[in-house]
């Protein structure tokens, strides 16, 4: 419901265990490790733990996608079934084909150890991933390791990774369960993030969809870490809530009150009582961390060895993560004003309104006189040149977008707006300050500060930004160009990410390669074409953007 309102390409906070959006905390690269260190194993068991919703299946998504074409995958997703039913199940997964009407527990072990043993003959390997590992029945636990067993003389034919709750671990240290324990090469529980990786998830997750971060304003990541103990999923239903509550309001950002009854409905209970359930995860949790350092004793050297080259080899998640709106332009670093979002900003009118005695028809003259006044460029009302093309003659080029407040966010450049009146007539006005609660705007020579939701019910969308070109810059700037322009570029993105640069006027991959990364990071197409928002964005960063229109205080 509130995806266009936001402007976002997709739903930041689905619950949903979608690899794109799997946030690569510390904690979850060390379980990654581990589940890759399986894989270059020469067979066993595998055991990733961790609490309800800590992004266990999602870790095991994002593992398909890195898996080389060699090896055949079995998912096991619901595991309440009988012994005799679980083999069909994976014989099914791995598109074996039993004719027998009625097959026994033999007829699909000798099924899919022919082909395993046909697979490893290729050069093909196998691997079997059993989701909610927890609720195995015991027989069945025990048939999954007698297929260990199925093997050659020099390793096994299938690899087993079990995922599950905490209770896993208790199942597994049953004295019945020795045998299967022993099968165990590597093991890994997964914990809640900390309250900084709660800050750095909700703006990943944000940052995936498109949307700017200022939509989730920092300071209240500390009352979203409180109510969900850093647990994902949990974080994912609060801030999915609270949008819905902002786009109901028709607030632009969450707000404190918003939030605080998204959290209400979520958790739907006392607050003091979830604290305490909170608490007593945390002490599961420790108890289950050491009983799995208790139990786990080998193989110590060569595991530590695979988890660090395993974690080195994970790329972080924003470089593999798809590409961000073309129309959305990313956040500059920003931090909001440290006065709760719900105080009331005295002086604010109830409307936006054209002031009287003034002529509807001059507006769009008096908006581009404000605009251009603030980067020190006159205009003159009088002749036939169209202002925009006035202003190129002293470099500054008019640039026409479309988009919603969340942009103006990210923009942070003071606008040309097309507004709407009550009575249905249209006229031009100048946003000139933006805040997370107001906007300031020059009508007609006349200073009116409204609050955003009569903002956004008076614009259409459209927006006029000036800004400096670069020298010889022509519509952009792209690969294999050279001249001025490239040597600007350098320069600009020297500034802006820090690396060196060699000096080259030509725009080289490298370069190229330099521009995505920028985009990504600022949330613009990453399509390494240097275009209009991307020139204005350097020049943010360069601190040679002009005025800017956030008022919030900067970090």
């Amino acid at each position: 419901m509130y995806q266009d309102h936001f402007r976002l390409n997709e739903m930041p906070f689905s619950i949903a265990p979608d690899p794109r959006f799997l946030f690569m905390s510390e904690r979850h690269r060390e379980a990654m490790a581990h589940l890759l260190y399986g894989v270059q194993s020469d067979g066993g068991i595998v055991v990733l733990t961790g609490e309800v919703g800590t992004g266990k299946t999602t870790i095991c998504r994002s593992l398909l996608d890195q898996l080389p074409g060699n090896i055949d995958v079995a998912f096991i997703l619901n595991p309440r079934m009988s012994v005799t039913e679980l083999l069909q199940t994976i014989c099914e997964e791995f598109h074996i084909s039993v004719e027998q009407e009625r097959p026994g527990i033999k007829t699909f072990v000798d099924a899919l150890n022919a082909k395993l043993l046909e697979a490893h003959a290729q050069g093909r390997s196998a691997i079997l991933i059993v989701d909610e590992a927890q609720n195995l029945d015991p027989a069945v636990l025990e048939q999954l390791r007698l297929l260990t067993n199925l093997e050659t003389s020099t390793r096994k034919l299938l690899q087993i990774f079990l995922i599950g709750q905490p209770e896993l671990n208790t199942l597994l240290s049953r004295p019945e369960m020795r045998q299967v324990s022993q099968r165990v090469i590597a093991r890994y529980h997964l914990t809640h993030l900390s309250q900084s990786e709660v800050k750095a998830y909700v703006a990943h997750r944000l940052r995936v969809s498109g949307a700017s971060p200022l939509i989730v304003p920092e300071i209240l990541i500390k009352e979203i870490y409180r109510a969900s103990g850093g647990v994902p999923r949990l974080i994912n239903l609060i801030c999915d809530r609270a949008l819905l509550g902002a786009y109901s309001q028709g607030y632009q950002q969450i707000t404190l009150s918003i939030l605080r009854q998204a959290i209400n409905e979520v958790l739907a209970a006392d607050p003091k009582r979830f604290r305490i359930r909170a608490a007593v995860a945390v002490l599961f949790t420790l108890v289950a961390c050491a009983s799995v350092l208790f139990a786990t004793q080998s193989p110590g050297a060569k595991l530590k060895r695979i988890i660090q080259i395993g974690a080195a080899s994970t790329p972080p998640a924003v470089a593999t993560i798809a590409a961000p709106a073309p129309a959305s332009i990313a956040a500059p670093a920003l931090a909001v004003s440290s006065v709760p979002p719900d105080k009331t900003v005295p002086s604010t009118n109830a409307t936006l309104k054209w002031p009287s005695g003034m002529t509807r028809s001059d507006s769009e003259k008096f908006a581009f006189q404000s605009l251009f006044k603030l980067y020190g460029i006159g205009v003159d009302t009088q002749a036939k040149e169209a202002p925009c093309h006035q202003a190129e003659a002293r470099g500054m080029i008019c640039y026409a977008g479309h988009g919603g407040l969340s942009d103006l966010f990210q923009l942070d450049q003071p606008v040309l707006m097309r507004l709407s009146s009550s009575d249905g007539q249209g006229y031009s006005a100048t946003l000139t300050a933006l805040d997370h609660q107001t906007a300031t705007l020059m009508v007609a020579g006349e200073v009116q500060r409204v609050t955003l939701k009569e903002l956004a019910n008076s614009w259409f969308g459209e927006y006029i930004v000036v800004w400096n070109a670069p020298p010889g810059f022509d519509k952009h700037i792209a690969l294999n160009d050279r001249g001025p322009a490239v040597a600007w570029l350098r320069h600009a993105m020297e500034t802006a990410d820090g690396i060196p640069d060699n000096g080259s006027d030509v725009f080289d991959t490298s370069l190229a390669k330099r521009v995505r990364a920028f985009q990504l990071t600022d949330g613009i197409q990453p399509d390494g074409l240097v275009g209009p928002l991307t020139v204005i964005r350097l020049n943010v960063h360069g601190g040679k953007g002009g005025p800017r229109l956030i008022t919030e205080k900067r970090g």
